[in-house]
């Protein structure tokens, strides 16, 4: 028998923020065309509501209803052990998997929708395995993800963050490394006017330097859409993230600012398994690194699960 799932709203608390942590400030990421910015002294409501939401995968309850807010700028990160349901979090609110409970894209409901209907309203989606197309040119993979009735798309953009595909525009997707091909699942979703971006583990398995190349540039696309990061190295989440939701046993078990949980080391710890003293798994950003800049020492993330593996 499954356990209920817990309260929402009255089980989330952000603890106080640790003293002597040294943090990076933030610069404030400039409003996205779709999401102009609140009026002083006004927080702008969330750009993407997701309540209660619940996946049921061959007879297993993964998710057991989770609450996340996605800030209508900048980055919002989803963190959690290895297993938390992350990834299957964000195949629910693509409707990837089946799900139950309540997503509201700008107010929208979508719970109903198909995942091609709801990448029609501005979704885009760079998953945890990347998704290129093996045999298809780097060219043919950013055209395949050209939206009709999206505009122009924004090739000049891309170009300027990843000159990269431009020089390997007639090269195999399949023959690239792995941090050239998460340059093309990322440019694929900066290609039309997105509402949202969701990045899964986009740093997973990537060498040190790409790391910080993936950073930067997931930094300047949050300055024009708003970005939900799912990341395990937290350095990474350190620079980029301003909210956060941490995600326990496929329950929201926490959910506040960013720099607040990441300077508290026991929160970390409880929570994430990770801090200092703390006897976590992860590597060794994940365990208190606290650069402003993508670490120089990060070890390969695990390997890609399943969303049932995911529980």
């Amino acid at each position: 028998m499954n356990t209920p799932a817990e309260p929402h709203a009255h089980t989330f608390a952000t603890p106080p923020a640790h003293p002597s942590a040294e943090l990076p400030a933030h610069t404030p990421a400039k409003s996205s065309a779709h999401t102009p910015a609140a009026p002083a002294g006004k927080t702008a409501p969330p750009l993407l509501t997701v309540r209660d939401l619940r996946v049921v995968i061959g007879g297993r309850h993964i998710l057991h209803g989770v609450d996340l807010d996605v800030a209508a700028s900048g980055t919002t990160a989803l963190l959690g052990r290895n297993g938390a349901g992350k990834t299957t979090t964000v195949r629910g609110i693509l409707g990837l998997v089946p799900r139950t409970g309540s997503v509201r894209l700008d107010g929208e409901e979508t719970v109903r929708l198909a995942t091609h209907a709801l990448v029609r309203r501005g979704v885009g989606y760079a998953p945890e395995d990347r998704g290129v197309f093996a045999a298809l040119t780097v060219a043919e993979n950013l055209r395949l993800a050209e939206r009709p009735g999206a505009g122009e798309p924004a090739y000049d953009l891309v170009h300027e963050l990843f000159p990269e595909l431009k020089q390997r525009a007639r090269q195999a997707a399949g023959t690239l490394s792995g941090g050239q091909q998460q340059m093309v699942a990322i440019a694929r979703t900066l290609l039309n006017g997105n509402r949202i971006v969701i990045a899964d583990e986009p740093t997973k398995g990537l060498a040190p330097k790409v790391v910080t190349e993936v950073t930067r540039v997931l930094e300047r696309a949050a300055e024009a859409v708003p970005v939900l990061l799912v990341e395990q190295n937290l350095a990474v989440v350190r620079r980029l993230a301003r909210h956060c939701a941490v995600l326990a046993d496929g329950r929201t078990a926490h959910h506040g600012p960013a720099a607040e949980l990441l300077a508290d080391p026991d929160a970390t710890r409880r929570l994430l398994g990770v801090g200092r003293g703390g006897h976590g798994t992860g590597t060794r950003a994940e365990r208190g690194h606290t650069g402003t800049t993508a670490p120089e020492h990060t070890a390969a993330h695990p390997a890609a699960r399943t969303a049932e593996a995911d529980a």
